[in-house]
């Protein structure tokens, strides 16, 4: 392309972003500016269109990019006035005021006659001195904390207040300014050494005012206390303490991640150098507690939870995984070490009930953040030297440490699991320990016994070879711990053939004997926690069988056990309670087999899965009763706000179609509602697999179409429904989930203005609009239905004033359709777009040649709904063009008035009235005028 090509396309797509902005369409007029910022070879050319993507950026409220393009074009052109007042409301925006003052003066002095200059310069002032007695007052405040704080002889009760005081100074910026200032951070550094908690949990809340979105504190901060110190405190004994300091480091890891690629950090401007020198520090850290012995359990679950959320990349889409080759070149062996202790054997680490579970999740996150053959086998190859070298030691506890590695990595990488199992003597030894006569040896291999019949290879293996071992154990071990995984182990055997009935690996009949012990051990409270919890497990399997969910959900004892166990402290449980839930609820995907398909299966005579009678609908809604009775809401509201590396997206998932089939009969969501269930459902449709979002997201549109959505989601959180419905109107979504969101949305849009633009900023217009031309009458009913309610919008009103586009033409079609439900939507749309928009009526007659044959039946319809909309559409098109009036009334359209104006049975006053106005408008027109002695609404004549 020559040179002259490029600055005439570049012209051409910055003429359309100008009319496009004009129009209203931010985004799209961003779009366009970008491109021909590519295309343009001009920096006076290129330095414009920075301004006018500026000028979107504000009007989109993103204000960190409105204020960069504002500074590109100053960088060509200082004297750009337009520039620098963009780049003034930009900083004035991000509350860098003292440069969006100076700006506003600069802008004032280039044009002293501009009143907006003015103006913007007044309300900076005003804003300045505010900020300056704000300052002032609380630095006073800060001092008085410091003084109570540091004075030893003082009432420990009012020490303990100032304590609190300053962690409320510490979230208000202008207050954690002023601690950092006055060497605040020296001060709780002392706190942290206070023998008293609610010092110590102070200084930490503290802290985390200090680093919230702040990156020059956060670096100054880490180097000041040292990451040494504060994993100390986390791995400290008092539990509530260790989750403050996990909560600190994890808002300090966000700080120093936040915008890492700009040159510019924080919000004092200041040029700072690239934090991952900080970075490296605290996960080598973590990495250090892993295997030390003077780090609490929970501390160390902490560390491990901090791993899991800060290691791997949060999109697949960013190329970078460096950080997770770092931390498995530096830590893998150290996170080994964990995942091998068997507490009661050795003298290693001290681990929770937790511990082995939160290895495995991050194993298994570390391993599927790698992005090569190479990386991968690389990371099986350490594991396999890890194991080989304890398995391969004289002695049992090596041999011990080696399988219980094997089991977490078979809970976790299940590929690297079945490796290192597969290798030489390793099989062997777990059937030879699970005969063992030490208890201790037997729980170890058994465990690894259960996880290594995870697929239905491995099951087959395991069935020839291991069922009359675990048989023998479950009946004759004297030791409960034992049986009941012993249990576990015959449970997921006996239930490898899923869902299908026809394939069960046991006899008749076993399977229920099987379930009736898990739930005989899951009500028994005498046994431990841990115990009761792989009773939950053998459920988990069990409840593939619809005779062992019919069993169970009868059982009110028995659910309300699982669900206690479910909001405990042992978060390993989670997983199991999600999976047997979705068992019952048949919340699972099942695909229905093409009839033809099953025909020549027959007559090849192939397997067919065959599905059990009480797996029925009706069985299922009967079910799903019985559970929300118990209980199960409550229980999977816990489940979501349990903060632990144990509930990963998989268990995420299963909540999620739990809510969805709990959600899915009308008559139950309120209750589902009024216990928390709403509120759990919106973290669910964000933090999850691809398809427990879709799920979530689902279960959302349900109660947002049934339920008052401002009751269902008070407050902030109703604007948190709108990303997830906005979601769902994708391709990869079936039609009922687009309707659904469809009809979501249009319930959220009629209810105020700001929820309006809440839809609009998540870009849905132009996906609502791609549904108004979907074949499905239902699905292009609700988008227009949709649509009738955005245009309350003035944004959405713009579009439609925009020329060059068929949006009104559709919408007058559309009110012409046989479907009653879109002529209805059509209509309303076009009702109110005439009456908030008069310019739109001149338009109609250009739309189709049909148009006036259109209103005619509307104005005709036997339908009270659809006769008022078309009244209204008449009477704006009179009010709004004389022309058009004339148009109307030289149609049968004065005749339909005529007989509207009389009123009657079949006609609203409403309709009436406004008929009447229509003909008076003619008359005040003089298009028609009254008949002697006749009020014009019982006859006129032209």
């Amino acid at each position: 392309m020559s040179e002259s090509e490029k600055e005439k396309d570049s012209a051409t797509l910055k003429e359309k972003g100008n009319a496009l902005f004009k129009a209203g369409d931010m985004q799209g007029a961003v779009c366009c500016y970008t491109k021909a910022l590519k295309l343009s070879d001009s920096q006076t050319n290129s330095a414009v269109l920075y301004r006018n993507r500026s000028a979107c950026y504000l009007k989109l409220e993103e204000y960190t990019k409105a204020e960069a393009d504002a500074s590109k074009a100053l960088n060509t052109d200082p004297g750009d006035v337009k520039a620098r007042f963009r780049r003034a409301q930009a900083f004035q925006k991000l509350s860098k005021l003292d440069q969006a003052f100076l700006d506003a003066q600069r802008c004032s002095q280039l044009e002293p006659k501009n009143k907006a200059f003015q103006d913007l310069l007044r309300q900076l002032g005003a804003q300045i001195q505010q900020k300056s007695v704000q300052l002032n007052s609380t630095d006073a405040r800060v001092q008085q904390m410091f003084s109570l704080l540091l004075d030893a002889s003082a009432n420990e009760s009012d020490r303990q207040k100032a304590a609190q005081n300053l962690v409320v100074l510490s979230r208000e910026e202008a207050g954690a300014e002023q601690i950092f200032r006055n060497d605040g951070v020296k001060l709780i550094q002392q706190l942290l050494h206070s023998e008293q908690e609610d010092i110590v949990l102070s200084a930490l809340r503290t802290l985390v005012g200090l680093c919230t979105e702040h990156q020059s504190r956060t670096m100054a901060i880490v180097n000041e206390l040292g990451m040494e110190q504060l994993c100390v405190v986390m791995g400290s004994g008092a539990s509530t303490v260790s989750l403050a300091a996990c909560h600190l480091l994890q808002v300090m890891f966000e700080a120093l991640t936040e915008d890492m690629k700009r040159e510019i950090r924080g919000k004092n401007e200041a040029l700072l150098p690239e934090p991952s020198k900080e970075l490296r520090s605290m996960l080598q850290h973590l990495l250090e507690m892993m295997p030390a012995c003077n780090v609490s359990g929970p501390g160390r679950d902490n560390a491990i939870n901090l791993l899991v959320k800060q290691v791997p990349r949060k999109s697949l889409k960013n190329p970078d995984n460096s950080l997770t080759l770092w931390v498995i070149d530096q830590g893998l062996k150290k996170i080994l070490e964990v995942a091998g202790t068997v507490p009661e054997l050795s003298e290693g680490p001290t681990l929770t009930d937790n511990s082995h579970m939160s290895c495995s999740v991050l194993l298994s996150k570390l391993y599927d953040d790698l992005q090569s053959d190479k990386e991968q086998k690389n990371f099986i190859k350490l594991c396999e030297e890890y194991v080989q070298q304890h398995f391969s030691r004289p002695g049992l506890d090596g041999k011990l440490r080696a399988i219980q590695t094997v089991s977490v990595l078979l809970q976790g990488p299940s590929d690297v699991g079945n490796t290192t199992l597969e290798m030489s003597g390793m099989m062997d030894a777990v059937i030879s320990l699970c005969a063992s006569k030490d208890v201790i040896h037997q729980q170890v291999a058994v465990e690894a016994l259960i996880h290594a019949a995870g697929k239905a290879k491995r099951a087959s293996f395991i069935t020839a070879n291991g069922v009359a071992l675990l048989k023998d154990l479950y009946k004759n071990s004297e030791n409960d711990r034992i049986r009941v995984r012993a249990l576990v182990g015959l449970c997921k055997l006996g239930s490898a053939g899923g869902t299908d009935f026809s394939m069960k690996q046991f006899a008749e009949g076993s399977t229920l004997k099987l379930a009736k012990q898990c739930r005989k051990w899951l009500c028994n409270e005498s046994l431990p926690a841990t115990s009761r919890r792989w009773s939950v497990e053998g459920l988990a399997y069990l409840t593939f069988d619809a005779d062992v969910k019919e069993d169970f959900v009868e059982n009110k004892n028995a659910l309300q056990a699982m669900f206690e166990l479910a909001k405990s402290e042992d978060k390993t449980v989670l997983f199991a309670v999600g999976s047997t839930l979705v068992n019952c609820t048949n919340s699972y995907d099942v695909e229905k087999p093409d009839p033809q398909l099953v025909q020549l299966a027959k007559y090849a005579k192939q397997h067919i899965p065959k599905e059990h009678p009480k797996d029925a609908p009706s069985f299922v809604e009967k079910r799903l009763a019985k559970l929300l009775e118990a209980g199960v809401v409550s229980a999977l509201v816990c489940m979501v706000k349990q903060e632990s590396p144990a509930l990963t997206e998989a268990c995420r998932e299963c909540i999620a179609r739990v809510f969805l089939a709990l959600v899915e009969r009308q008559e139950d969501r309120g209750k589902v509602v009024a216990q928390g269930g709403g509120k759990a459902l919106i973290p669910l449709a964000s933090d999850n697999t691809d398809v427990g979002k879709i799920k979530a997201a689902q279960a959302l549109a349900k109660i947002t179409i049934t339920s008052n959505p401002e009751i269902a989601f008070p407050g902030e959180r109703i604007y948190e429904v709108v990303r997830p419905l906005v979601n769902l109107l994708s391709l990869e979504c079936t039609l009922l989930q687009n309707f659904e969101a469809l009809m979501a949305l249009t319930n959220l849009a009629g209810i105020n203005d700001r929820l309006r633009q809440k839809i609009i900023k998540e870009k849905a217009v132009p996906k609502i609009e791609g549904y108004m031309f979907e074949e499905h009458d239902l699905v292009r009913a609700s988008a227009t239905e949709c649509m009738c309610n955005l245009v309350l919008s003035t944004e959405v009103q713009k579009l439609y004033l925009a020329t060059g586009n068929d949006r009104l033409k559709l919408l007058v079609l559309y009110s012409g359709e046989e479907d009653e439900r879109l002529r209805k939507a059509a209509a309303g749309t076009l009702a109110m777009l005439t009456t908030e928009q008069p310019e739109l009526c001149d338009r109609i007659p250009g739309t189709t040649t049909h148009w006036l044959e259109i209103l005619q039946a509307l104005l005709l319809s036997e339908i009270a709904d659809l006769r008022h909309r078309g009244v209204v559409i008449v009477q704006n098109m009179m009010q709004a063009e004389k022309s058009l009036a004339e148009t109307l009334i030289e149609s049968e359209v004065l005749e339909i008035l005529s007989v509207l104006a009389k009123g009657g049975e079949a006609t609203s006053v409403q309709v009436s009235n406004i008929a009447q106005h229509c003909l008076e408008k003619a008359v005040e027109y003089g298009i028609i005028q009254n008949r002697d002695g006749k009020e014009s609404g019982d006859g006129t004549e032209t």
